[in-house]
């Protein structure tokens, strides 16, 4: 569905109540799209707490991530 940023100030409950029947509403400003409302969805998957990612994946040498960043900083705080 499609709505414009005048119908999403005037008529936002309505624009909700679709949102909540799951489908998604795609808010133009002068014809052009530039947002989307989408249902909320809330993660099932666990996540696992000090994952590395980035540049510390690939690290060997640092397993505890944030031990070695404290250590770095110590004298400085």
């Amino acid at each position: 569905m499609k709505a414009t940023a005048k119908d999403l100030r005037f008529h936002s409950k309505e624009l909700l109540d679709t949102v909540n029947r799951g489908e998604e509403v795609v808010i133009t400003f002068r014809g052009k799209p530039c947002a989307k409302l989408v249902p909320y969805r809330e993660k099932k998957g666990k996540t696992i707490k000090n994952e590395l990612f980035g540049i510390w994946k690939d690290n060997d040498m640092v397993q505890n991530v944030a031990e070695y960043v404290r250590k770095l900083r110590e004298g400085r705080f």
